[in-house]
């Protein structure tokens, strides 16, 4: 159990985790206090608005409607990664759920079958709304998972909790299936592993100057095939060099790739790039990735002797 965030300190902690942040209206007042107890908090729950479009979700998020008012989430993650703070107290997000989820998320375990509504939910949970419409084909760009990712692990951080205490809302009432496209499974393991570093100014994480590769976008990169080509997360990618988004990546720009996973190998006789690919990565179709990592603008041109730098396997 915890005291809720103060809306000064919220602001804060998103900030230095690296969010772009954006104040709605009167936010800092805007509750439903007057309706039930908010807090001691618990822990964080994510959900799908449904909707499109930015402004129309974040007012609607705000204002709520006839049979539901607003706020209806703390904060709405928008696509670009942008949060967009709508609320501070009690929200109308989560509903009644289970209670013996609720007592998992305090004791940090393995979460049970939700199949009751017998708990107040909106005092208990902080609530974001992530704009998507839940349909299972809008996609979910990496900057929104990315924030998702960084918006449960700051709270966490504050309140001094591990990644169980992010739950999904389909997770805590029966009959709901928000958030769909991805699973909290795996956004937990994202969160633990976002945990076990410190954040520093800027939004990258760990300590001291960004350590990696540096490497030059060429025509017909994105972020998946350098990360893939270095063994690191695109969202290790995206954090190292503070990109806004991540979709857009120009020919010529210089990145930092953390952590980069690499070795070296020595051209022998006969050699060829998709053979080098098959015996050392297990698939000759990854001599592309060795022609990126080195720059190689005729992937025929091989000497012997010639040092390659491959991917990891």
């Amino acid at each position: 159990m915890a005291t809720p965030l103060s809306p000064s300190r919220l602001v804060e902690i998103l900030r230095a985790e690296g969010l772009t942040v954006h104040e709605v209206r009167s936010w800092r007042t805007h509750n439903r206090n007057s309706k039930g107890p908010w807090g001691p908090v618990n822990g964080v729950m994510i959900h799908h608005t449904v909707t499109s479009g930015t402004q129309a979700s974040v007012d609607l998020c705000y204002d709520g409607y006839s049979s539901l008012p607003g706020p209806l989430c703390h904060g709405v993650i928008d696509k670009k990664g942008h949060v967009h703070l709508v609320g501070n107290g009690r929200a109308n997000h989560a509903g009644s759920g289970d209670s013996d989820v609720l007592a998992a998320v305090v004791d940090e375990r393995a979460l049970p079958a939700d199949n009751e509504t017998d708990t107040d939910g909106n005092r208990h949970f902080y609530g974001f709304e992530c704009i998507n419409l839940g349909n299972g084909k809008d996609p979910w760009p990496e900057a929104q998972l990315l924030a998702i990712e960084k918006v449960s692990a700051a709270i966490c951080r504050h309140h001094g909790w591990q990644e169980e205490s992010v739950i999904g809302h389909l997770e805590w009432q029966p009959g709901k299936v928000d958030p769909r496209g991805f699973t909290m499974t795996s956004m937990r393991g994202r969160i633990r592993a976002r945990l076990g570093k410190k954040p520093t100014p800027g939004g990258g994480t760990g300590s001291g100057s960004p350590s990696g590769v540096a490497y030059t976008v060429r025509k017909g990169d994105t972020l998946w095939s350098i990360g893939r080509a270095h063994g690191v997360t695109v969202a290790a990618i995206v954090d190292a060099n503070r990109l806004a988004d991540p979709g857009q990546i120009s020919v010529g720009q210089k990145l930092n790739i953390p952590g980069a996973k690499t070795t070296t190998y020595t051209v022998a006789r006969g050699d060829t790039l998709w053979s080098i690919a098959a015996s050392k990565l297990g698939d000759g179709n990854r001599w592309r990735q060795i022609a990126t990592l080195n720059r190689l603008n005729d992937a025929d041109d091989l000497s012997v002797g010639q040092k390659l730098t491959l991917p990891k396997k």
